[in-house]
């Protein structure tokens, strides 16, 4: 295809972008602004995360009691702390400017200390016992559902669906304008975000956290303002949601039963809640 027609491709993905998503911000911060996509709906959202989380901590304790620890804390400490990773990329890459400008590609510490747990220490004596009580509220959450085949079947997609994305010409079109644009204000030339936001220039730590220097922060600007000029994360979704569409077609009676496993996964996690509070 000439140049031309590259462009023609451009503009006519930006002009249905536009018409079929009339609320959606000018300026993109975070990946809910670029609005949902086919396979939303078939995969855990943070909503059954928060639900899931205070079911299994019910559960866990409950175990717990039943084993000689009736005092166990709904969010324990383990024993020795771990790192704690915070995750802040997007599927996109960094989208907020003023967070890239601060810390670059990696985030505030402050966060990671915001997810540990804020119950009591657990004693070694429940940390022996809290393995067996673990699996077996996994066990009852997960009950009636077929684990190997119908489990959160979207997921299980993603990776040939991201193949497919990284193959559609359209978006690594739009890969390339992004990459010259962050080249022309003095950074490396990456063929794609992910690259840029995965360097290793920028020493992650243990946790996954960056150094924040100034060239990091400095990049990880030049990244947004990039895709924020040259629409990269727009049509980066308009290409996920096409795959994602051909992909659902394509195996429309496996997507349902991975819906009717996530729906009966909820069913269980409303049920633990109603009984246990």
């Amino acid at each position: 295809m000439t140049m031309r027609g590259w462009r023609l491709a451009v503009v006519a993905v930006l002009a249905a972008i536009c018409v079929s998503g009339p609320g959606h911000p000018e300026v993109i911060r975070t990946a809910s602004d670029l609005g949902p996509l086919p396979a939303d709906r078939y995969d855990f959202t943070p909503q059954d995360y928060q639900r899931s989380q205070r079911a299994s901590a019910l559960l866990v304790r409950q175990c717990m009691a039943e084993r000689g620890h009736p005092d166990f804390p709904l969010d324990p400490r383990y024993p020795s702390d771990p790192f704690v990773a915070t995750a802040v990329s997007t599927d996109y890459g960094a989208l907020d400017l003023a967070t890239a400008r601060r810390w670059g590609y990696g985030w505030d510490p402050a966060k990671s200390r915001a997810f540990r747990p804020k119950g009591r220490r657990m004693t070694n004596a429940e940390y022996a016992d809290f393995p067996a009580c673990n699996a077996k509220t996994n066990r009852r959450l997960m009950r009636g559902i077929d684990l190997k085949r119908d489990w959160l079947y979207a997921s299980t997609r993603e990776i040939e669906v991201d193949k497919a994305v990284k193959r559609d010409p359209r978006l690594r079109a739009a890969w390339h304008v992004w990459s010259r644009c962050v080249a022309e204000q003095g950074f490396t030339r990456y063929p794609d975000p992910v690259a840029a936001y995965t360097d290793t220039a920028w020493q992650r730590g243990s946790d996954g956290n960056t150094r924040h220097t100034q060239r990091e922060r400095a990049t990880a600007a030049a990244d947004v303002t990039c895709k924020r000029r040259h629409h990269t994360a727009e049509l980066w979704h308009a290409a996920l949601a096409r795959k994602q569409a051909a992909d659902i077609t394509r195996h429309r009676d496996r997507y349902a039963a991975g819906l009717q496993a996530l729906q009966t996964y909820r069913s269980n996690i409303a049920e633990v809640l109603r009984k246990l509070g």
